[in-house]
């Protein structure tokens, strides 16, 4: 802190001595329009592109605050509930308000990315394809990447101001928040992804750009989203079949496409040896040695790395005992819908003594357990902060070991170069298996779902002790109707659930799922009544249906707008 303090210092002390210097006028100023030849085109392009990862410690582009934290699957973490109170407000909802500093700067950031986008493709625009080819191209990633954020927005906010790049700069002040419906808002965001699919190659040499299956993917997820009707207390009151089919086809695209399949192993999606492997459809591209000074890190998991000496800082984004207890299987070697909490495994004996999904060691440090596959190198409670709030586990799919090769301090922070996966191939067999449930087909499902369980089945290999010894006590079993469980459409719902859970715990979506089966009210609560026995600071926790279901517009985005803006009911 203090070199920053002198640092700034030496800067002021500078500019002030050289005032009359930087008041001389410019010999020259550059318009825009000189601006649009196809190599600053192209500049613009990837300033776009960089906005996936222009993260900082608290707007992380994996949604974890949002999508993890706000589910019963993680905690805040940190030395305690005044450490990133924000993040406390936001575990809690009941202080959450429209005053939020982080609600301001994650909407923020996402329109910074929107800015960005509108602003190449009102360049790209302006030039021909005879000197520039790649325009229809451009046009459609562009148009994929403001898919995407709006995407965000659109499932932390809810009713937010459209602007694409049809819309001059001085016009935004007079663009509502409300000028669209939700439907009129989720068929924008599609119309930006079937654009994509319609123009983009199948595979792309540069890994960061989006593909035609991408943007089917994403259509498929936007198709779903909207799928699920809610009124305006946020109660599904139908799903539309129609859009079902459609994420059924889009799917089915995406699926049959030779270039897509499950890793060989769960824990291949989080390792930095295995980046854009056969699974991934859609990432976040990070780098080091690039020329700046730490490189283009994931700063949005910079937080997350446990209190040893390798890493240092922080301790957040702590899984729950509950996401834990999930993990536990039955004696047929299928997850418990119900009862997993009644005995909470801890350490030790306690992961040897029950059966778990494999995928529990993938995703949690445990202590006395390896810690990224290294048997030398094992997680300690001495490596939690402030574990009489929290308990003592810390997560690992954000992490790397301080030894892989993309691990990168900033000092007294850590992170990593790491992709990060926006979409998976689990998400798309998940989510067609979701559609065919819904449509009253859930046989048609359940070869989809046992896909994903039996990968989750074989992902062992790495979980070892010095010894060869597995870590837990692993048992996965597939769905086998008539043997282990009877296939019925509310017991596959069921199952499909639990699978989302498992799957992806700890990647930012669990919050939105819940949100988008109309059931988070019901289920958070009841995880507070649990948990809160366990965890005395969510004693007072209580989610609000009809209001917490998404975040409070932003009060500075409200006197922006000069009143413009309409406030999410309940705040």
């Amino acid at each position: 802190m203090k070199k920053q303090i002198l640092s700034i210092i030496l800067v002021l002390s500078v500019l002030a001595a050289c005032k009359k210097t930087l008041d001389q006028q410019p010999q020259g100023v550059i318009s825009s329009d000189e601006l649009n030849t196809p190599t600053n085109i192209e500049k613009m392009v990837i300033a776009a592109y960089s906005s996936l990862g222009n993260e900082n410690l608290h707007t992380s582009n994996s949604l974890w605050p949002w999508g993890s934290m706000r589910s019963g699957d993680a905690y805040k973490g940190g030395d305690g509930v005044g450490d990133n109170s924000e993040w406390n407000d936001y575990e809690t909802f009941v202080t959450n308000q429209n005053t939020n500093s982080l609600t301001d700067q994650m909407w923020a950031q996402l329109y910074n990315g929107i800015a960005r986008v509108n602003n190449a493709l009102q360049r790209v625009e302006q030039i021909d394809a005879g000197s520039y080819p790649q325009k229809i191209q451009r046009q459609a990633e562009m148009r994929f990447l403001r898919g995407n954020y709006y995407f965000m927005l659109k499932i932390m906010w809810n009713r937010v101001p459209y602007i694409d790049e049809s819309i001059a700069v001085d016009q935004y002040i007079n663009i509502s928040n409300v000028a669209l419906t939700s439907d009129q808002l989720w068929d924008k965001i599609a119309a930006d992804f079937r654009y994509a699919a319609d123009n983009l190659p199948a595979t792309q040499a540069d890994k960061g750009r989006p593909t035609k299956y991408a943007a089917q993917a994403y259509l498929a997820k936007t198709e779903l989203y909207q799928a699920y009707k809610q009124n305006d207390e946020h109660t599904v009151t139908g799903i539309d079949q129609t859009k079902l089919n459609q994420v059924v086809t889009l799917c089915d695209s995406v699926i049959n496409y030779s270039g897509y399949a499950l890793a060989g192993d769960f824990g291949d999606n989080f390792l930095t040896a295995n980046e854009n492997g056969p699974e991934s459809i859609f990432a976040i591209q990070y780098s080091k040695n690039d020329g700046t000074q730490f490189g283009r890190i994931d700063m949005g998991h910079s937080l997350v790395y446990p209190m040893n000496q390798e890493f240092g800082c922080c301790w957040q984004h702590i899984p729950s005992q509950d996401l834990v207890n999930s993990f536990k299987t039955a004696s047929t070697g299928l997850p418990l819908f119900t009862g997993y909490n009644n005995s909470d495994a801890i350490e030790g004996g306690d992961f040897l003594n029950q059966t778990f999904d494999p995928r529990l060691d993938h995703t949690v440090a445990i202590p006395g357990h390896p810690y990224k596959y290294d048997p030398k190198f094992v997680y300690q409670k001495t490596w939690a902060r402030a574990p009489a709030i929290y308990g003592y586990f810390s997560e690992l799919k954000g992490t790397v070991d301080a030894s892989d090769p993309s691990f990168q301090k900033i000092p007294p922070f850590m992170s990593s170069s790491k992709n990060w996966e926006l979409i998976r191939f689990a998400d798309v067999l998940l989510w067609k298996a979701e559609a065919l449930i819904e449509l009253g087909r859930p046989q048609d499902a359940l070869p989809l779902v046992n896909q994903v369980r039996q990968r989750a089945a074989v992902s062992t290999s790495r979980l070892k002790q010095t010894d060869g010894s597995a870590t837990s006590n692993y048992k996965v079993a597939t769905y086998q109707p008539g043997v282990n469980c009877n296939w019925t459409q509310d017991f596959a719902r069921q199952a499909l659930r639990t699978e989302r859970r498992l799957e992806f715990a700890l990647e930012g979506n669990r919050f939105f799922d819940l949100v988008r089966w109309g059931i988070a009210d019901t289920y958070l609560n009841s995880y507070f009544t649990s948990e809160s026995s366990k965890r005395s600071y969510l004693k007072n926790a209580k989610f609000t249906k009809g209001r917490d279901e998404y975040l409070p517009i932003p009060l500075n985005q409200i006197n922006y707008s000069k009143g413009l803006y309409k406030q999410n009911p309940g705040f």
